[in-house]
Order: C-alpha cells, then structure tokens, then sequence
C-alpha cells in the first residue's frame, strides 16, 4: 500500500516514544538550590556521597536524597546527576587566594587588625583566616568603638607597628564617623587606617541570598536591631544566646568571599594590605 501524498505510515518507529517529555539532566555542583519535588524541601547542594546528595535550606537543616528524578529547577522537573569530577590545580582560601606551600606558623606581626565585636571577628577569620596566619596578623575585637581613641593611644603605634580598624556603620554624620575622623587626626594617624561599611551591623555582610532572603528586613529604629532581624526571621531571641545562635545560623551560610558584599570585601583586603605593607 502506498501512502502517497499522506507521507510515511504514522505507526511506523517508535510512536509511542515521540511524545515522552525528555527530562533534562542537572549535575548537582556545590552551592545549586533544588527542590525534592515530594516533600518542598529545598536547598543548596552541599555535597555528593555516593548516590545521595546532601542540601542545606536556608535555616541550616540538612538532608539527604538519592540522585536522579524528583527534583524541581525553578519549576522544571529534573534529573539530578553526579557533579563532574574536579579538575585538579591550584587550591585556593575562602578568601579566594592561592594556598600557599605547607610551612612553620609565622610569628605574629606587631601590627594589628581591630574590629567592633566578636561577630565581625568571626566573619573574618572565616573568609581570610588561612591568608592572615600566613602573613601573621591577628584580628582583635572591641567590643565596640567608643574608647578607640584611648585603644590606639595605648596600642601607640608607629613605623612597623601599623593598625587597621574595621567600622560597623561608617557613614557620614554617624557617630561611628566622628570617632575614626578624630583618630585619623590624632597623633597617630599617619599609622592608623580606619575603614568601615555602611551596614547598621556586620551581619549585613552576608549577602542576603544565602539565607533565602531578597534584602535583609528593615528593622525600626525604636527596636535594637539584631533581636528585630530574629524576630523578623521568626527565630528565637529572648537573650543573648539566642542572637548567639542567630549568628551562628547566619555564619553556617557564608562559605567564601562570593558569600558576603564587596563593599566589605574591599575594605578587609585594604586593611590587610595596609597592615603588611613595608614601611
């Protein structure tokens, strides 16, 4: 029988198999949000053991699926696949620098880094810890920058004993300003560097998609804010640690320096290299 001008015979090959969707394969690199169709959870990949995958939410809660169907990608249905192996090459820091070669811990220099608090220190140590041990600089906190005058008097610093000072809150007409601006004045000022960003806290460093969010909340001035941001994110804050834990929570989310804002990003680097520099 010939089909003439009706073309091929329609129940020639393989019918049935034209119309399957095909579902599009998605390696599960580090860091890829992805849904488990089944459940909602979603989260970004953390790592790949075998034939399970684990994701990290935004909250910092960790679970386990098996590669393959049932995942979602920004709507799409998924097959998720194990991530290519790495090319090997040079390792580098959360900061983003090459690792340097295994060697003795270097003694520390006499110059310092000073931050306002514990958390500003921790975020430091976190992204350029490796790169400030190799250079042998150490970052202490303040517990705030009221007495920073006084500080640095006493520190007295000069040629090869540099300070670099990290500001939370660096903004024209703030008091945090008229602080560094009478330091930089002071008798020392030719060895200080004060910088700071324009965040109300440090933990505005971290980029805000890394907790989920689009921007951090805004929190009114009448409600001290880092209890406003918990509260906000429906998490616990009754005492101090409680904002502990906050923190900690948010800390859990920053992996490398891609993790926080460059405006923080560039003033670390600038206190870094100021503190190190030769005279």
């Amino acid at each position: 029988m010939s089909f003439g001008q009706y073309g091929d015979d329609v129940l020639a090959g393989d019918w049935r198999g034209a119309r399957k969707k095909v579902i599009r394969e998605v390696a599960a690199d580090r860091d890829l949000v992805i849904e488990w169709a089944d459940s909602g959870f979603c989260g970004a990949v953390l790592r790949v053991e075998g034939k399970l995958v684990h994701l990290e939410d935004y909250a910092g809660g960790v679970r386990m699926f098996p590669l393959g169907p049932g995942f979602m990608l920004e709507g799409e249905p998924v097959v998720l696949t194990a991530p290519a192996p790495a090319k090997r090459g040079a390792a580098r820091t959360a900061s983003g620098s090459f690792v340097a070669p295994e060697q003795a811990a270097r003694v520390a220099l006499p110059s310092r880094i000073f931050v306002e608090g514990r958390h500003d220190a921790e975020l430091v140590e976190k992204v350029w810890g490796a790169d400030l041990r190799v250079e042998g600089v150490v970052v202490e906190y303040l517990e705030g920058v009221d007495d920073l005058d006084s500080i640095i008097r006493t520190f007295a610093p000069g040629p090869g004993r540099r300070v670099g000072v990290l500001v939370d809150h660096l903004i024209p007409g703030s008091k945090e300003s008229r602080i560094a601006d009478a330091v930089s004045r002071g008798p020392f000022g030719s060895h200080v560097l004060v910088v700071g960003h324009p965040f109300v806290d440090v933990w505005q460093a971290v980029k805000p998609a890394r907790l989920g969010l689009r921007q951090w909340p805004e929190i009114p001035r009448s409600v001290e804010w880092k209890h406003g941001i918990c509260q906000a994110r429906g998490w616990p804050h009754e005492d101090q640690a409680d904002i502990a834990r906050a923190w900690q929570r948010i800390l859990g989310q920053v992996r490398t320096f891609a993790d926080l804002e460059p405006v923080v990003l560039g003033r670390v680097e600038q206190l870094i290299d100021f503190v190190t520099a030769p005279d």
